[in-house]
């Protein structure tokens, strides 16, 4: 039997199971349920002992020492164990198949990943076993303009469309350095150096600024009862260059090295867009100050680093020093393999650097939700938010924290008590 095929039935197997013996992990979300006896790190106002949280209609409803709830609600006695905010994965490519890159063009936002989105990829699952709840899926870095991403929450089992985090902001993927001169100098191609990366992305903003002048007289025009005013013709690739110059897409940048920050805080401020976070930002601890004053986040990893040149000088420390000089922090996968344990990476920052328990909690779920633009939903567990949650078996930041339960707007969606794999909403065939 081919593994793929031994997953599925697997699956199915824990399903049937869940179904039949647990009705109440599967129960829909408008059903009230109450968390009790748990120490709830709240990722905002410290942890609670013996904590409960009551979720109504999937969001939390009250958080603390004693909650009212309605005597049906259903009760998950947390046995003592921690219960934190669900993990959000501030970078992936997860479910995108081999599609990740539209290499052919340096310049390409108008790419939607949606349309490569494969919404039955089994990472998705192994991420949401790790206690990821949401995650920003982006383009890859072959390109200085990439396309446009998307923001998923892990609830595997589901149609496509329902995994899809609702009315999430737009997010769209620069990338400098090495990966589009090594992509396109390959080709004897421009980009092929930096001075060209950058040419490039200069160009293509200044194509988005003349766009926006046309459509702006000619709106002019028709205000003015200009009968005569002919439209310029749409372009999907400027319209998409125009929603950054615009303010409308959120500007998420692959970015090494120190020098290249600056370049690329000084293009925002010529263009007049903000950058949201750099990415990787693996010389963050070089001119922390200059992000802070922008108010860009980062998303970078606890300790990878010498796999490339623009990596030689990265250090662990990274992540503790740029937060300690105002940076919001993120500490992300890129990885299908790391997603899994967040928990373990984010505890990393607490060895190397000295963040608090609760710092490096941020920095997997309020600080990750930030960046994505998600925060006001999810990230900490407070009254309004989701009720995207996870139960730990084991101490979280740690490598003996394991999720018992995973749920996502009041509902569980993995359950490693169950059989089979501990999902509660997959089905064969779906």
């Amino acid at each position: 039997m081919g593994r793929d095929l031994q997953v599925a039935v697997l699956l199915c197997f824990g399903m049937a199971c869940a179904t039949a013996s647990l009705g109440q992990a599967a129960s829909p979300k408008n059903n009230e349920v109450v968390i009790k006896n748990a120490i709830v790190m709240t990722a905002t106002h410290g942890n609670i002992k013996n904590g409960s949280i009551y979720i109504k209609d999937g969001k939390i409803a009250a958080v603390g020492e004693n909650v009212n709830a309605p005597a049906g609600a259903t009760v998950i006695d947390a046995g003592g164990k921690y219960v934190t905010p669900g993990i959000v994965d501030s970078h992936s490519h997860i479910a995108l198949d081999d599609d990740v890159n539209e290499a052919t063009s340096p310049i390409t936002p108008q790419m939607m990943m949606k349309d490569a989105f494969d919404y039955q990829d089994k990472a998705i699952y192994r991420a949401l076993a790790g206690g990821v709840t949401t995650s920003l899926l982006l383009h890859g870095s072959a390109n200085m303009i990439g396309g446009q991403a998307i923001v998923i929450k892990h609830k595997y089992g589901l149609g496509r469309d329902e995994l899809l985090l609702p009315n999430a902001p737009r997010s769209i993927k620069f990338a400098s350095g090495e990966n589009p001169k090594r992509v396109y100098g390959s080709r004897d191609q421009l980009p092929s150096t930096r001075m060209g990366n950058f040419a490039v992305q200069r160009e293509a903003l200044v194509q988005a600024r003349d766009y926006m002048r046309e459509w702006d007289a000619y709106n002019e025009k028709v205000k003015r009862g200009d009968k005569d005013a002919t439209a310029p013709k749409r372009d999907l690739k400027m319209e998409a260059l125009a929603d950054i110059l615009r303010g409308k897409l959120m500007v998420q940048i692959h970015c090494y090295r120190a020098d290249e920050f600056l370049t690329e805080i000084a293009m925002a401020k010529e263009f007049g867009y903000k950058i949201r976070a750099f990415h990787h930002a693996l010389e963050a601890y070089k001119v922390p100050e200059a992000l802070a004053a922008e108010n860009i986040g980062i998303a970078t990893f606890a300790d990878w680093w010498g796999y490339k040149q623009e990596a030689w000088d990265a250090i662990p420390w990274n992540a503790v020093l740029a937060m300690r000089k105002g940076v919001k922090v993120a500490i992300k996968s890129d990885s299908e393999d790391y997603t899994r344990r967040l928990n373990q990476e984010a505890a990393k920052t607490i060895r190397y650097g000295g963040a608090t328990e609760e710092e490096a909690l941020k920095m997997i779920t309020l600080n990750a939700a930030w960046i994505v633009g998600v925060d006001d939903r999810v990230g900490s567990i407070d009254v309004g938010k989701d009720a995207d949650l996870v139960i730990w078996d084991g101490y979280p930041l740690s490598t003996y924290g394991l999720p018992e339960k995973v749920l996502i707007d009041g509902e569980v969606y993995f359950d490693r008590s169950l059989p089979g794999l501990g999902t509660t909403h997959y089905r064969e065939g779906q």
